[in-house]
């Protein structure tokens, strides 16, 4: 069924909603891939991972956490534009926490033999010189520190965190934890006069094993601390007095997805689910955020305000979650588990206004809500690296930063990264493509191909690949909108049900209102290699299976873009098969009204790495336009470039015999493009189109948020 659902809302895009006064956005500048910090000569393969992240007190120099590489890594921010590496410097242990006043740092490490035995101490830093000014030993595993305004104390939540493969990793598991208050002298530490607070007997949940999870210190010197797994909150005072604790409660959840099937299913409820908060962050000397990550039998995917005497003054309840939906950041893959994980949460007061920054850990977004009266507006969504876990407003210099832990580099994939923001007075850059508007709640990730309707400017169609092997669709855009508008879909069907054994990586829109569809086969995993004919409704009305003379030579990496020419519908294919020469791939023709096939050899570039393959074909003009891109991604990424091909020069030949080898001619290299975000290059430019006043349009596969940012990039090349 095809489905056009526009509300009257349709043209007022996410961060442009007129807000009470004028305010300035977040736009990111720079990206900084922490393996760059190891010296020269050192293994960079070596997993990397910046986890908290803090800031000297001039704002100029970053100091994170790096637990595999057991170090404390700095950036150099003085042209926040253009981070340098700083160094690191190894720690006896492993780091989990940081925070910093003025130029020293002062570091929680964890030294436990086992979870029986935890130990770690908390160590002090000249940021300068690197040199050691003093250490304490705390007696367990410190998770959290965090700093006293002024300067007075360190806060030091001691988890002594429980064994996940013990007992199903239920508590009770002692040792139990507590909160360990460490004043300064001078700006040292004062190791004897150390308080710790007991946290026992104040949870319903294990109260004999308080597990305190993050801390942050207001401006009365009070602590907030939260117990993730007892799903309690308490409030102490600077010598450790508990002034108030509560349960962080539940949530009604509704509305969620719940089942990881590759499909968004939007149809469920988790009555009475457990906030069991990560982060917290105080907004003023009464009021504090959490973010409601959840542990083991938890998570409410969103965050709350309390007051700290236990008063709920806001819950987001699942409004966070569908702002990721809408902008294609749903990780499908997590929905039985806590669906898009809020996890870090801080605040910053830029130019008058107090913003909330709420980091989900699967969606690898961070929500800006902008608090007016006491109350928060989702201001602004911006991308980030995977899994942000810290998160740093820089307000003295309008700079926001987020610690990225996700390091993909042994499998290929991208590394892990420091993010920089800026705020001021231009229009955000991100989302680049939403579903906002529409009337029901409509999530999309891995879009692969990009057709152009034959006589309507400006409106595209895509489609999702295998990600959603159960939820093949065909979404209409709107490309005029900025963000640009996915305001329709139709469900691609057989028998009246989601047509199964789909790669969908090929879409060409027909004047009729209909489709021919492209799918990428995998005999191995019984999907056909094929072309589909549907209806306007997205109803599978022809199906075309490649000829014996192509299925012969079959390897992966089949069809990934179609596009049609009179009655001949030409279909790119990715790699080589195998009677191709090196660096040659076939461009396959179908005749619609012979049913002829043939095919011509196109010239691939050369990879320095990797491999290349095509990604998109589509007919304009007097010419076809393709798309070639490595498998490289980040700084590794070479090969993302935009060709054309003659259509004079397309004559087909036979399949099995000699094929005629195309010209190309570059038409525009994409690195600049995908680079112009600031963000790590993606590796995936999977769409091109061109619509029927010649404005070029490209869109990036996000890979259902699995091991990737997220980020789906949607853009204009402008008239070719």
């Amino acid at each position: 069924m095809q489905r056009l659902l526009l509300s009257g809302t349709a043209l007022i895009t996410l961060a442009a909603v007129a807000p009470a006064q004028a305010e300035g956005y977040f736009n990111r500048i720079a990206s900084f891939a922490t393996p760059e910090n190891m010296a020269e000569g050192q293994d960079r393969t070596r997993e990397t991972s910046p986890e908290i992240i803090a800031a000297t007190g001039d704002g100029m120099t970053l100091v994170y956490t790096d637990s595999p590489l057991g170090v404390l890594g700095f950036v150099d921010i003085a042209d926040p534009a253009n981070p340098l590496p700083g160094g690191t410097l190894a720690l006896e242990g492993e780091p989990t926490s940081v925070d910093v006043i003025r130029r020293t740092a002062f570091v929680g490490v964890n030294t436990s033999e086992s979870y029986t035995a935890p130990s770690g101490h908390l160590l002090a830093v000249d940021v300068d010189s690197r040199a050691e000014l003093g250490r304490c030993d705390l007696g367990g595993q410190p998770d959290s520190i965090a700093a006293a305004p002024g300067g007075a104390f360190i806060a030091v939540a001691i988890e002594n965190e429980r064994d996940e493969d013990l007992n199903d990793g239920m508590i009770p598991q002692m040792p139990a934890g507590n909160v360990t208050i460490v004043p300064l002298s001078d700006g040292r530490l004062d190791c004897d006069a150390m308080i710790v607070a007991d946290l026992t007997g104040l949870a319903d949940i294990a109260p004999d094993d308080p597990e305190p999870e993050f801390v942050d210190v207001n401006a009365d010197g009070e602590i907030v601390v939260t117990l993730q797994e007892n799903n309690h909150i308490a409030v102490l005072s600077a010598a450790g007095e508990v002034l108030a604790h509560f349960p962080a409660g539940a949530v009604d959840l509704a509305g969620i997805d719940v089942a990881e099937e590759g499909a968004f299913r939007f149809d469920s409820a988790q009555p009475g689910r457990l906030r069991e908060p990560d982060s917290v962050a105080w907004l003023n000397r009464n009021r504090f955020a959490m973010a409601n990550e959840g542990d083991y039998t938890g998570g409410a995917r969103g965050w709350t305000i309390f007051g700290k005497d236990g008063t709920e003054i806001y819950e987001s309840g699942t409004s966070f979650e569908e702002a990721l939906i809408r902008i294609g950041h749903y990780p499908e893959g997590r929905s039985a588990n806590k669906g898009v994980e809020p996890e870090s949460i801080a605040d910053g007061r830029f130019d008058g206004v107090q913003y909330v920054f709420v980091g989900s850990e699967r969606g690898s977004i961070v929500g800006v809500y902008a608090m007016e009266d006491g109350a928060p507006r989702l201001h602004q969504l911006l991308p980030s690296g995977i899994a942000p876990e810290g998160i740093l407003p820089l307000p003295g210099r309008n700079l926001l930063v987020t610690a990225n832990e996700a390091d993909l580099g042994e499998d290929g994939g991208v590394r892990a990264h420091v993010m920089i923001y800026t705020y001021g007075d231009a229009a955000p850059v991100y989302p680049t493509i939403t579903t906002e508007g529409m009337d029901e709640l409509v999530g999309f990730n891995a879009l692969s191909g990009l057709a152009a309707h034959p006589e309507q400017a400006g409106r595209l169609y895509a489609v999702n690949d295998s990600f959603m092997a159960l939820q093949p669709r065909i979404y209409e855009i709107d490309a005029t909108a900025t963000p640009a508008r996915i305001i329709g879909y139709r469900d691609v069907t057989r028998d009246g049900a989601p047509a199964q054994k789909l790669d969908l990586e090929g879409i060409v829109a027909l004047p009729d209102g209909g489709f021919w569809l492209a799918s990428e086969g995998r005999t191995d995993r019984l999907v056909p290699h094929a072309l589909y004919r549907v209806d306007a409704d997205g109803v599978i009305e022809e199906e075309v299976a490649f000829p014996p003379e192509l299925l012969a030579v079959e390897r992966r990496f089949g069809a990934e873009g179609i596009t049609m020419v009179g009655d001949t519908l030409w279909i790119a294919i990715q790699r080589e098969w195998a009677d191709d020469p090196a660096d040659h791939v076939k461009l396959v023709s179908y005749n619609t009204e012979t049913g002829a096939w043939g095919a011509v050899h196109y010239p691939k570039d050369t990879p320095e790495a990797g491999w290349i393959g095509l990604s998109g074909i589509t007919a304009h003009g007097d010419h076809v336009y393709i798309v070639e891109r490595d498998n490289q991604i980040g700084a590794a990424a070479r090969t993302k470039k935009l060709y054309r091909v003659p259509l004079s020069g397309m004559t087909p030949a036979d399949l099995g015999g000699d094929l005629p080898v195309v010209s190309k001619e570059l038409v525009r290299d994409l690195l600049p493009d995908l680079a112009s975000y600031n963000g790590y290059v993606q590796d995936k430019v999977e769409g091109f189109a061109i619509d029927v006043e010649g404005t070029g349009y490209a869109v990036t596969d996000n890979d259902g948020v699995d091991d990737h940012s997220g980020e789906t990039l949607f853009w204009s090349i402008g008239r070719m």
